[in-house]
């Protein structure tokens, strides 16, 4: 089976090469973040609210893990290696994209004899995308559910430490998979009704 892909904005990736970066918090991975975008005209919540959101993917991905403190605010965020059963895909400019769907303006009502843009094949697309992103987290969380299971049979001493851990990540898959269904019936109805 190929592997699945998990795409991160290549100066977040930089960011996170950089020698003394294995951990931080978000705060100064915002801030990092935003010396990098010199010449942008931003709002530092719009960086703040995508780099957490970065965080939160490479979280469910296995490739940070939150300190054991854990903590409401300046939580202590540990990069690990980067998981094997995914394949990094880098791309350029991830912040202002992730700006641009989100100001996106609403389409003008179309002039007399103008083809209208179609709604339905818009909804698919964002239905794919959709798709993709929560496919990846599943596996992820399947995945982290599998080692927590195979850690607890390996080593029965651990239990009372992991076993939170591992019925968390086999719930998330659980609800994961519940939103997969949903997105792909989604699709589906939207596939017969044209």
């Amino acid at each position: 089976m190929k592997p699945a892909t998990f795409i991160l904005d290549r100066r977040l990736y930089e960011l996170l090469q950089e020698e003394g970066r294995s951990q931080f918090t978000t705060r100064e991975l915002r801030d990092a973040y935003a010396q990098r975008l010199g010449g942008l005209t931003f709002r530092l919540g719009d960086v703040r609210r995508y780099v957490y959101e970065q965080i939160r993917r490479m979280l469910r991905a296995g490739w940070l893990l939150p300190d054991e403190e854990r903590r409401s605010r300046g939580q202590v965020y540990h990069l690990q290696p980067f998981p094997e059963n995914l394949q990094l895909e880098l791309v350029d400019g991830g912040f202002e994209n992730s700006l641009k769907a989100v100001c996106e303006p609403e389409p003008s009502v179309p002039e007399h004899g103008s083809v209208p843009s179609n709604p339905s094949s818009d909804a698919e697309q964002h239905l794919e995308v959709l798709l993709k992103e929560i496919r990846l987290d599943f596996l992820s969380a399947m995945g982290e559910a599998e080692r927590y299971k195979q850690l607890l049979d390996d080593m029965p001493h651990l239990r009372d430490k992991v076993e939170g851990e591992y019925l968390e990540a086999r719930d998330r898959s659980s609800r994961l998979l519940g939103h997969l269904r949903a997105v792909e019936k989604t699709l589906k109805t939207l596939a017969s009704t044209r």
